[in-house]
């Protein structure tokens, strides 16, 4: 799949399941690979990747036809032209609460490489003329824009962000999401999965994509899509390596006859 077909997928509603990647070694394109995944999430808002490991991974998973997801560090413009230029796909926007942000966020994604006062003007003053105009919608014809609601205030403003065109699709980010509401981690309370579903279906609603990046159960995966989710992160390589180490590791211990009980916390991604 390339960019333009992840972003036409995305908007239509076709299903996009996905993982979170944290390694960068340069054995795991071919690992992740054969896995059955329509695209990859790199996050460089929580983990510590830099522009040289990113633009690689970036590129590599891209010639593999699995289009790479990156989350800027911060709802900045410029942060976007640097994921797309460092080989991203598409690119989420974490935290958004405002309609200022996401204004200029989609001038950054729909005008590159436009910048500055220039794209305030392209922006405020549709349409740009030939051949410039031109240019630049085949330049970022393949740019999807998602922006994390994850927030009380992001979800009441969310019909207003949702007013902005060029934005591709809402992602929910449950951690911070529940804190906003005042119940850490408790995915199960009705009133989380009350915002869950009024993000999802305002965003299916308003014709573009909605996702979710969960790593619970399969029954409470199943949920979250159900609710409206077309895109979909499920879990991350570090979490499936620790799930699976813990496993075999334990059976190791029982069958040599000692204690298999301790093994470590819980993976936060």
């Amino acid at each position: 799949m390339n960019a333009i077909e992840f972003r036409n997928k995305l908007r239509q509603g076709d299903r996009l399941i996905g993982t979170l990647l944290v390694a960068q070694t340069p054995s795991w394109p071919k690992i992740i690979g054969d896995c059955g995944l329509d695209f990859v999430f790199i996050d460089t808002e929580h983990i510590a990747i830099g522009r040289e490991s990113l633009s690689w991974m970036c590129r590599t998973y891209s010639a593999m036809g699995l289009p790479p997801l990156v989350r800027i560090p911060s709802p900045n413009p410029y942060d976007v032209t640097v994921a797309y230029d460092d080989g991203a796909c598409g690119v989420v926007a974490p935290y958004l609460e405002q309609v200022a942000e996401a204004t200029a966020l989609v001038s950054s994604a729909r005008m590159r490489p436009l910048k500055g006062k220039r794209v305030a003007q392209g922006v405020a003053e549709p349409p740009l003329a030939d051949p410039l105009a031109s240019y630049i919608a085949k330049n970022t014809a393949g740019n999807t824009l998602m922006v994390n609601i994850e927030s009380l205030p992001a979800l009441e403003n969310l019909d207003a962000i949702l007013e902005v065109k060029g934005i591709d699709g809402v992602l929910i980010g449950p951690h911070d999401l529940s804190c906003s509401l005042g119940l850490p981690e408790q995915y199960d309370h009705p009133e989380f999965l009350k915002a869950a579903e009024t993000i999802l279906t305002t965003a299916r609603n308003a014709g573009i994509g909605a996702g979710v990046h969960y790593w619970g159960t399969t029954e409470e995966s199943t949920r979250l899509i159900g609710m409206g989710a077309n895109l979909f992160i499920h879990k991350a390589d570090a979490i499936f390596l620790r799930e699976g180490l813990h496993r075999e590791i334990g059976a190791l211990r029982e069958a040599l006859g000692e204690d298999s009980s301790d093994g470590g916390g819980q993976v936060n991604i």
